[in-house]
């Protein structure tokens, strides 16, 4: 009776739990033969296109370890089967304690590293959303005979926006702040620069600034390589949601990302960048930002 019912519940449960995906991956594939995407090269790079990678990698990990908080009773208790046949089907009370205690450390392990992942996870979130907020907006740009480029990968780094128009090429840095919610008013929602530091409410911090310039040197070395003669970049700094009080002007354009229609009227200290210039360097960040595969027919790796 016992080998029946065994065999009833592998029949009933088992099986169909391997055998569906098995049919579910084969229909799939059979519908995909014969058909291949309508497009025929990459897609350029949209507003936060590296956070959006990785938020996708660490929601796998997440997936993980929410799976592991489901299994972790399997090692305590296959350890308490061993304790049990080795000593003649009888536990000891320090058999117990250790398989709950290790039991209760891995569960430990687990959770915090879970914790970790979420808060990580809710970062990038906000990374991306100050991203796409401030990439919309510079998108306005384009009205204006600019031209916005996004994610710019670099050398392992990536320069959030840049915009090139008359007034010259523009490196923007977008940076995610969460405000303090401390009912202050307009105190809890407002940064001071004063060309050197930004002073947040609660914290300051000048790593920001530093980063900006950092990338708008290398993208000036890089652009003048690439069209062969100097082409002078300009480091900018977008705080999304923040009121900028300006208490001195300093080497980085620090703004929001409200209204940026000022990006496409700045002066260029070497002179106004002629159409034919401007779509030479168009073309170099072209070149670099159309690098994303379209996916619905993309081929496994």
């Amino acid at each position: 009776m016992f080998n029946y019912a065994t065999l009833i519940f592998i029949v009933i449960v088992v099986l169909p739990i391997f055998i569906a995906p098995i049919i579910c991956i084969s229909l799939f594939k059979r519908h995909k033969r014969g058909r291949r995407s309508p497009l025929t090269g990459n897609l350029l790079r949209g507003a936060g296109e590296t956070l959006r990678a990785e938020i996708e990698k660490l929601s796998e990990k997440i997936d993980e370890y929410i799976y592991k908080l489901f299994t972790l009773f399997v090692p305590p208790l296959a350890l308490l089967m061993v304790f049990y046949y080795l000593g003649d089907n009888k536990l000891q009370i320090w058999q117990i304690l250790l398989a709950v205690a290790f039991y209760v450390l891995l569960t430990w392990w687990a959770t915090r590293r879970l914790y970790l992942l979420l808060k990580q996870r809710s970062n990038l979130y906000l990374g991306l959303d100050a991203e796409l907020a401030v990439g919309q907006e510079l998108n306005h740009l384009m009205l204006q005979g600019c031209r916005v480029f996004h994610d710019f990968p670099a050398e392992n780094f990536n320069i959030d926006h840049v915009v090139v128009g008359p007034g010259g090429v523009i490196a923007v840095e977008t940076k995610g702040r969460a405000k303090p919610d401390k009912g202050r008013g307009s105190v809890d929602a407002t940064v001071i620069y004063d060309g050197q530091i930004l002073r947040f409410p609660d914290w300051h911090e000048k790593e920001p600034l530093e980063q900006a310039k950092r990338q708008a040197d290398w993208l000036l070395k890089w652009l003048s390589s690439a069209v062969g003669e100097p082409v002078q970049v300009r480091p900018a700094l977008a705080l999304p949601g923040w009121f900028i009080e300006r208490t001195k002007q300093g080497n980085v354009i620090v703004f929001n990302g409200k209204s940026p229609h000022f990006l496409a009227k700045l002066q260029n200290p070497t002179g106004t960048l002629a159409p034919q210039m401007i779509q030479r360097i168009a073309h170099q960040l072209e070149e670099r930002c159309r690098d994303v595969e379209p996916v619905a027919y993309r081929k496994a790796k």
